[in-house]
């Protein structure tokens, strides 16, 4: 599993709105480092009443070695303000688990914080989480 796979379950399945940053998990631990810093003020940022304004970059599409054009996007910029913002982090093991953990940034940070460590376990992951996702057997749990 790769996390273009999680990021289609994801796609598919999740029923929460706001902005996420999907991590995989393939170990124990995922380092509290995988959360880059412009995500992590990203992800502030939209959660604020200040907000987050982006605008979306033109995206060339290229179709053979002489062909080029402007991928179509939905719309030009958007702002986000108060908005949910989650780092979704999914514990993987082969034919055993998928379970995603849905960690508000703000509890993130906390937890980075109060965890007297670099990594997030899954153990800690569930004490933070506001939601998990079982994507083995495809049922919610909350």
């Amino acid at each position: 599993m790769k996390e273009s796979d999680f990021q289609t379950a994801f796609r598919d399945k999740n029923t929460i709105h706001g902005v996420f940053e999907l991590k995989l998990c393939k170990g124990k631990s995922l380092p509290f480092s995988a959360l880059a810093k412009h995500q992590e003020e990203a992800l502030l940022a939209a959660s604020s009443p200040e907000g987050l304004f982006h605008k979306i970059t033109d995206q060339p599409v290229f179709a053979g070695s002489k062909v080029r054009f402007t991928k179509k996007k939905p719309f030009d910029c958007f702002l986000l303000k108060n908005t949910n913002a989650f780092v979704v982090v999914m514990w993987w093991v082969p034919r055993k688990k998928k379970k995603a953990y849905y960690i508000r940034i703000q509890d993130w940070i906390l937890a980075r914080f109060e965890a007297g460590r670099k990594s997030i376990t899954e153990k800690i992951a569930y004490r933070y989480a506001v939601k998990i996702d079982d994507y083995f057997k495809g049922k919610n749990k909350a």
